[in-house]
């Protein structure tokens, strides 16, 4: 059985990477506590390419933001589906979820679950 992937992209300020790695470190740890089998946050570096849509213009970044690329990856999407009930009821992510205290907008965050296509 392929594995399923949960992928999210992010505008986020440059001055709040720092602040964002944080609690990147803190999700990342407690995913994989709950079942993720792996888990990747990128932050943008090459992200203008001529004759190509840019990250950023994909994002919404404004001009002093970057973007975050990343992706979770579980057995299944039921698997992917039964490790997420596990976390929202985590008191940890409580903790890190106040809508006012958050280093990037939560409403530009683009986010979907993928089927593997091809993994080599």
């Amino acid at each position: 059985m392929s594995n399923y992937v949960d992928g999210f992209v992010i505008p986020l300020p440059k001055d709040k990477v720092n602040d964002y790695k944080r609690l990147a470190e803190q999700a990342s740890q407690i995913w994989k506590e709950h079942g993720a089998l792996d888990y990747w946050e990128c932050i943008g570096d090459d992200l203008e390419v001529k004759d190509m849509v840019s990250f950023k213009k994909l994002a919404g970044a404004g001009p002093d933001d970057t973007v975050v690329f990343a992706w979770v990856v579980f057995e299944s999407r039921e698997h992917r589906d039964a490790v997420n009930a596990r976390i929202m009821t985590d008191p940890r992510i409580k903790e890190m979820c106040d809508p006012y205290n958050q280093p990037f907008d939560c409403q530009k965050m683009a986010y979907g679950g993928f089927k593997t296509l091809v993994h080599a």
